[in-house]
């Protein structure tokens, strides 16, 4: 890698996400997070982004992913807020209704 090459968006973008994951695991403060990753967007060129990761370990830990139990539990999860909230939603406009109603028959 030619360090005087131009940075391109994507190398600041790879260089912000790998610093909110060490940013997560502990290993940098949020002002510190913020300090670097002002840097890294403010970087013109290659040579410019490692210095900002270089006390840091290469790869910063891959986050546990949920089990397909655990994301099927949140599917199920949703789909009944969803329809005790669309439940809820017909409750009120029948009760609206008959108030509707009510009122009609007092005029």
């Amino acid at each position: 890698m030619d360090p005087n090459l131009r940075a391109s968006d994507a190398d600041r973008q790879r260089l912000v996400a790998a610093l909110e994951e060490h940013t997560a695991a502990g290993r940098l403060t949020l002002d510190e997070f913020a300090e670097r990753a002002a840097a890294a967007h403010r970087a013109r060129t290659l040579g410019e982004l490692p210095p900002l990761v270089a006390d840091l370990p290469a790869e910063p830990p891959a986050r546990a992913r949920p089990s397909s139990a655990a994301r099927a539990a949140v599917v199920v999860a949703l789909a009944l807020l969803i329809l005790f909230l669309t439940g809820l939603t017909s409750v009120a406009a029948a009760g609206h209704a008959g108030m509707l109603a009510s009122i009609g028959r007092m005029c």
